[in-house]
């Protein structure tokens, strides 16, 4: 019998020990529920399990798994074509990398990092203004530019103190400076090099001659050479001789007192050496002059001959088709180098 009593003591022990023991326990408990409502609360209703995973690295110091199925569609993509991410923001800065495609990495301040190799935002903005206007300093703000190297613009006054006296006289001419243009251009040479050439011509031409001489310089079409009369103290003989390709000369027809329309600047002389100007019997004397002196080889057109202009030659096509003709079609003379348009 001391043996069942001393049983149920211990038993009530027990009981006793884990009665004291939960009252804690209760305690803990209750008080967790009453922070877990707070905290939901003060989230805005947003759950600690909501919360880590709206904002893992903050919850757990780690990136967000790249695998999940989260949208990402409205994220731009921001790398080049070598898939290295593009450190700039694409949308308010130019495009700071040179042909090679490095990109130019700029700091908060924006100062650029890269080599000087790399354009900046204010080198980038500078070529662009490049681009859009191709007036050099001595140029004119009027300049038209038909392409690259191609252009023309009114008489500068450093154009107009170069021919003035002249091809342009000093007094008693007829055209103004406002009538004429300055052509910048490009062309190949004899020995089939690039050069720069430049001519006068009358302003209502002067697209045709930018546009004619951009197809003879595209279909690499030869010309010996393109400078002002004035190089050769506006001589048109001397001019002839060197073989050069000229345009406005205020002066009078060879033989005559007739205005020639080189001095309206509306007749052009390409390659005049090997294309001569030839009168048949002149003044009636039964003899046949031909100009420039050394070119008579190069009056009988039924030879071939390299530089030669005829119907079938590109440069006769194009300056017809703007509406010149070719002294090549006249009767008693023959002017094989020479085209003219009357203007209306």
């Amino acid at each position: 019998m001391s043996q069942n009593m001393s049983s149920g003591s211990q038993t009530d022990a027990w009981r006793k020990l884990l009665k004291a023991a939960a009252k804690p326990f209760l305690f803990l408990l209750f008080l967790t529920m009453i922070c877990a409502f707070l905290a939901h609360y003060l989230v805005g209703s947003e759950t600690l399990e909501e919360y880590a995973q709206n904002d893992p690295e903050a919850a757990y110091g780690t990136a967000p798994d790249a695998s999940d199925d989260s949208d990402t569609s409205d994220i731009p993509d921001s790398s080049d074509d070598s898939g290295a991410p593009d450190t700039t923001d694409s949308s308010s800065d130019p495009d700071t990398s040179d042909d090679s495609g490095a990109p130019g990495i700029t700091d908060g301040s924006g100062t650029s990092d890269a080599p000087d190799a790399y354009n900046t935002a204010e080198d980038d903005q500078e070529a662009a203004e490049d681009m859009t206007d191709s007036t050099p300093a001595s140029g004119s703000p009027d300049r038209i530019t038909y392409q690259e190297g191609f252009y023309y613009e009114p008489l500068t006054d450093e154009v107009k103190e170069r021919i003035t006296g002249i091809s342009y006289p000093e007094t008693g001419c007829t055209v103004p400076y406002e009538d004429l243009a300055y052509v910048g251009l490009l062309y190949i040479d004899f020995n089939g090099d690039e050069q720069t050439g430049e001519l006068i011509c009358n302003k209502a031409i002067a697209q045709d001659m930018v546009e004619i001489f951009y197809e003879l310089y595209r279909n690499e079409y030869r010309i010996e050479r393109v400078r002002l009369v004035d190089e050769y103290g506006g001589d048109d003989t001397l001019s002839m001789l060197d073989d050069n390709t000229s345009c406005f000369n205020y002066r009078t027809i060879d033989g005559t007192d007739r205005l020639s329309k080189h001095a309206l600047g509306c007749a052009i002389d390409i390659n005049p050496f090997y294309n001569p100007y030839i009168v048949y019997n002149k003044n009636g004397s039964g003899e046949t002059y031909i100009s420039p002196k050394g070119s008579e080889i190069y009056a009988d057109r039924s030879q071939d001959f390299p530089y030669k202009i005829d119907e079938n030659d590109l440069c006769y096509k194009l300056f017809t088709q703007h509406g010149f003709t070719w002294g090549g079609n006249w009767n008693s003379t023959k002017d094989y180098q020479h085209f003219q348009i009357v203007l209306p």
